[in-house]
Formats: C-alpha cells, structure tokens, sequence
C-alpha cells in the first residue's frame, strides 16, 4: 500500500507487513494505514486470510512511537478505523488473522500481536508489556491478557513490565508456535493456507460467537447462538456451503467450499 505498510496478495491470503525503520513503531499515520489495511481485507470477499508480520528480524513492534508522542502525538489521537495498530477495535474482522511475529513485541506491539487469532513466532521473538515502566496504562492487554492466561500470571506481567522470551510465550499460550527465524513465514504461509482452503463462513461465525459471548453466562451464550441471534450464524445454517459440508460428507469427498 505504501512504503510503511506492504501488502502482497497470494491467491486468497493478503500479507502485510510494517515497515518503519529502525524499529517498526507505530505512530497514529501508520495505524491509519494499517486500519485501512485490515478494512478492505474485512470487505474483499477474494480475501480469506491475512498474516501481519514485520520487516526486517529484530523487531516485530515495539509499540507506540515515543518520537511522535514527544512531538505532541497523544493517547487520544485518531488511530484510524481499527483502533491502535489496525486491528484491535475493527468492528465485524470476521476472518482469520495470523500474526508471524519475527522479533521483539513490547507494549502496543505485544497488544496487535494478541488482536490476531492465531501466533508463530520466531525463536528469538522476546515479549513484553513495558508501560508500567513510563507510567502509562497497557489498555488492551490489561482487558484481554487476564482473560486469556492465568490471572496471577497476567498480573505479573503487567504490573513488573518484564521480558520474556518466546518459550514461556508458548507456555502461557500466547503464541502458537515457535519455530526458527528461517521457518516463520513459512510456517505461517502454510498455516494460512490451510485456512484458505477452509469453511469461510464457519470462520465467521466462530470469530462472531467468541466475540459476542466471551462475557455471557453459558445458558445466555448458547441463547444467543441457537436463537438464530447473530448473523454471521444465521447465514451459515442458510447456506450452500452448509448442504456441501454434508454433501461432501455423505459422498466421501473433500468439500468445495464457496462462501455462500
């Protein structure tokens, strides 16, 4: 798209990758970007999956970009359509994103990383939530890292700011995989493309059913689901790819799923 955000197309995969030297930090013009970035990726019906990497092999993000917060650029500015990073607050996202995470991912960058679905990570990829350290507030990964590993661990991480590296991110279930520098994009590419090849709109609606119920109680949750309340589900039960999964099923084929 530009200089500072790249994109390549591989059949129904986009790649995108944030390109800001020396350290891939990202100011409120590169997260507008990136939101347009993730929008029209959200809208093109061709587009099934993306990976979000970052050039280069030291750093993936650093997070926000301390030169323009010096410059007068503050927490309130407009990250564009996507919130912080592209990805974060972009409404209706309901495709697969995988981040390949080829470096050190701090603060807002550790916060676009766990935006995506699905984590590979280079061996020597090192992780931390450093706010604590300026004074500042981890927004995102205070709401989501409790819900999504151990509390005590969680807390730990933000409230002392520490590094760790790639192992214990897989410990925790931060990451998915980890594999050596030379295989990150390959591995993800071939992950991404397996999706590819996958069900669309199951994908919709399981991203649209954790979304919505993750803070529901259970009986509510599955109200919600089975009552025909969400779209993305209600579209899924109506579709061709529907009566093709079991077509397929029934006559011992691989499925030809379509999207519709």
């Amino acid at each position: 798209m530009n200089d500072v955000v790249r994109t390549e197309r591989r059949g129904a995969v986009l790649e995108v990758t944030l390109d800001r030297p020396k350290a891939n930090a990202i100011d409120a013009p590169t997260s507008r970007i990136m939101g347009d970035v993730f929008a029209s990726f959200r809208d093109d019906p061709d587009l099934r999956v993306a990976i979000l990497t970052a050039a280069g092999d030291r750093f993936f993000c650093p997070g926000w970009d301390l030169k323009a917060a010096a410059a007068g650029e503050g927490p309130d500015a407009d990250y564009g359509v996507g919130g912080f990073g592209g990805l974060q607050e972009l409404p209706g996202l309901n495709k697969p994103v995988i981040a390949a995470v080829n470096g050190l991912a701090y603060g807002g960058g550790f916060e676009v990383m766990i935006s995506a679905d699905i984590v590979v990570a280079a061996d020597h990829a090192t992780f931390a939530l450093p706010e604590i350290n300026s004074g500042t507030l981890a927004d995102a990964a205070t709401i989501k890292l409790p819900r999504r590993i151990p509390y005590h661990v969680a807390m730990e991480m933000l409230f002392t700011g520490r590094s760790f590296d790639a192992a214990e991110a897989r410990q925790w279930g931060i990451v998915n995989h980890v594999v050596p520098a030379a295989d990150l994009m390959t591995t993800a590419r071939a992950l991404a493309d397996k999706l590819a090849d996958g069900p669309p709109l199951v994908y919709a609606a399981i991203k649209e059913v954790v979304r919505e119920t993750s803070h529901l109680p259970v009986q509510d949750a599955f109200d919600l689901v089975t009552k025909s309340k969400l779209k993305t589900v209600e579209t899924l039960y109506n579709s061709e790819d529907q009566k093709e999964g079991a077509r397929a099923f029934a006559e011992k084929r691989a499925p030809v799923w379509k999207g519709v």
